[in-house]
């Protein structure tokens, strides 16, 4: 969780851990680990001088905040002392959580320090800036020009919108945030849970086709970090592929993702790191539906996950680096982004699939005579056009 100064992060925790949430409050722990006699706080007096210490011996947070708000270098300095000390605190105590626990890391800073693929899921509490500058200035008793320095220092809302799994909008009431709050916790992280302990993907219901969505990329764009922070040096290349890669292409609220390994050997090997990142493996589904004249099936052999969440289905899909089903996966995507014809004739299979189907894998099945007389056709647009993947 995280927002800018202001944005009432703190009622939001509140409600969390009302609700039973493990509460890990890196405000809290920033302090803690400045506190006297550390070795932080003396790491802390060596790099800006002992005229940030109150006379009582304990860190002057406002005077040290005047300074480090007002000059980048000095921010750097600071943050590269407290940081580690926190991330090392933080990790302590996620490990004490129960196995079941939902833990909520309040983290203001985590946009600015590239945190957010590191999570499961990031909600970002936001309120409009005057009522963020009004409360700071009531409540904490601020000068206005104080907070103006911070909010200044912070990410803006676009950077905090890129991350965003929930944009949690506190500009109402206290018991309208509150009853989102309860919503969210219900409806989506105790779920999420579940599915991530039991290594199970959500109920998806039957093929429904929407509107292409403008935040499809984006919610792509967060996936895909995820996965290759979690893959790490066996993953060669994250896609968004499938029918919500296509701008204006009606698809079902599914984002595909291709993850390209070395082998299928190195997919296996992404299992484990891909369900702590919050999937869940999917065994069974483990082979593209070949080209009618592929005379060896295992050519488009693959490994699957799917996003544990259950307010977000994302289906990926693993596959060998220059195999059929990986060229095809890539292929496909461009052609029909490039050509209106065909793009428009993938639809209307689309539909017809949907309006005949009640389950995903007849809809999947139903489908692939549209590729299979396909086939041809994208091969001699990649021919014509010199089209190579990536």
């Amino acid at each position: 969780m995280t927002g800018g100064i202001g944005s009432g992060k703190s009622t939001v925790a509140g409600r969390l851990a009302e609700h039973g949430a493990t509460l890990i409050d890196s405000d809290k722990i920033a302090r803690e680990v400045v506190a006297p006699g550390t070795p932080g706080l003396a790491a802390v007096v060596d790099a800006f001088g002992d005229g940030v210490l109150a006379p009582d011996g304990s860190l002057d947070r406002p005077t040290l905040a005047q300074r480090v708000f007002a000059d980048d270098s000095a921010r750097v300095r600071l943050n590269q002392i407290v940081h580690p000390l926190v991330g090392a605190r933080t990790a302590e105590l996620t490990a004490e959580a129960a196995t079941d626990a939902v833990v909520v890391h309040d983290v203001p800073l985590l946009v600015e320090n590239g945190l957010a693929p590191r999570y499961h899921l990031v909600l970002v509490v936001d309120a409009p800036e005057p009522d963020r500058i009004r409360r700071l200035v009531h409540d904490r008793g601020m000068t206005e020009s104080d907070v103006l320095a911070r909010i200044a220092a912070q990410a803006d809302d676009g950077r905090r919108r890129a991350v965003a799994d929930v944009w949690l909008d506190n500009s109402g009431t206290p018991d309208q945030v509150l009853a989102t709050v309860d919503d969210l916790w219900a409806d989506r992280l105790v779920p999420f849970e579940a599915n991530v302990r039991l290594r199970r993907m959500p109920d998806r219901g039957g093929p429904k086709l929407v509107p292409y969505h403008q935040s499809w990329p984006a919610e792509a764009e967060r996936l895909i970090a995820r996965l290759r922070l979690a893959g790490g040096s066996l993953v060669s290349r994250v896609d968004h592929i499938g029918s919500t890669s296509v701008p204006g292409l009606a698809a079902k609220d599914v984002i595909d993702i291709q993850v390209t390994v070395a082998d299928l050997a190195d997919a296996d090997a992404l299992t484990e790191p891909f369900v702590g990142a919050g999937f869940a493996p999917l065994p069974t589904y483990t082979r593209d539906t070949p080209h009618p004249q592929d005379v060896d099936p295992e050519h488009w052999r693959k490994r699957m996950v799917a996003n544990a969440d259950p307010g977000r289905w994302c289906n990926v899909h693993i596959r060998a680096d220059g195999s059929p089903g990986w060229r095809v996966a890539l292929l496909a995507r461009d052609w029909l982004r490039a050509e209106p014809g065909p793009r428009a004739d993938y639809l209307a299979a689309k539909e017809a699939a949907a309006d005949t189907t009640r389950t995903i894998g007849d809809y999947a099945d139903a489908k692939q005579p549209w590729f299979h007389r396909s086939y041809g056709e994208m091969e001699a647009w990649a021919t014509r056009t010199g089209w190579q993947p990536g």
